[in-house]
């Protein structure tokens, strides 16, 4: 394991509970830990245990029903929509199982994007998406849609995507779970090598036991609570 920096995240007693057909189901117990700069940290546990939940809320996509999310020692509590808006894109990346590149754009185009959302200029953006599609073997493919992208190949542009505004925590949500499993341990290696390489904090939500166990440490969620490994 890599010697733990700053701490990055910070869930203080978190809970978060549905209501539905007017019974209360508890997703998240009092979940507390802390993720730190320049570890990457599985996430495991059965389906319907509150992994995506507990993404969401760190991600500051959701509100947590009691406790407090902490990123970069700043309280998501304390702040409306428009902060934690800023706060997402100026320090947080995303992962997802399926792609969601932009269709119609180039990869090259599909990074450049988010930074030309949050202001930086074009020159800067497209010098920056160069840099990191060529970190993930892309320069080849820099012209190329989605389309005409394997599905391997589509995953790496989206991690460079989430990488493009220089984050310091990325969040993933099985990011290999639609690939093959010779195409999934290489976008994987990638993603390692590229996090470790960056000196950001990653937190993967994954169902593979095998990719959990080459992470720094693993945290188990179960029935609403959370076990570190």
């Amino acid at each position: 394991m890599n010697e733990r920096g700053q701490a990055v995240l910070e869930f203080r007693d978190v809970r978060r509970t549905f209501v539905q057909g007017g019974q209360s189901l508890d997703v998240l117990k009092g979940i507390s830990f802390s993720l730190h700069a320049g570890e990457i940290v599985a996430l495991t546990g059965p389906s319907g245990s509150g992994k995506s939940t507990l993404l969401q809320i760190a991600g500051l996509l959701e509100r947590p029903s009691g406790g407090q999310v902490i990123i970069a020692g700043e309280s998501g509590a304390r702040h409306g929509d428009r902060r934690r808006t800023q706060i997402r894109r100026e320090k947080l990346g995303f992962v997802y199982q399926y792609h969601h590149l932009l269709r119609e754009f180039s990869a090259l185009e599909n990074v450049v994007v988010p930074q030309l959302i949050a202001g930086v200029p074009k020159c800067k953006a497209r010098e920056r998406a160069r840099v990191l599609l060529a970190s993930l073997g892309l320069s080849a493919r820099e012209g190329h849609r989605p389309a005409r992208l394997s599905g391997g190949e589509q995953q790496r542009v989206a991690i460079a995507r989430a990488l493009a505004n220089q984050p310091v925590l990325l969040f993933a949500d099985e990011p290999t779970g639609n690939l093959d499993h010779g195409t999934a341990d290489s976008v994987f290696q990638a993603l390692l090598a590229i996090v470790r390489q960056s000196g950001l904090a990653a937190l993967i939500a994954t169902h593979n036991a095998e990719l959990a166990a080459r992470m720094d440490r693993r945290l188990g969620l179960d029935d609403g609570r959370l076990t570190e490994y």
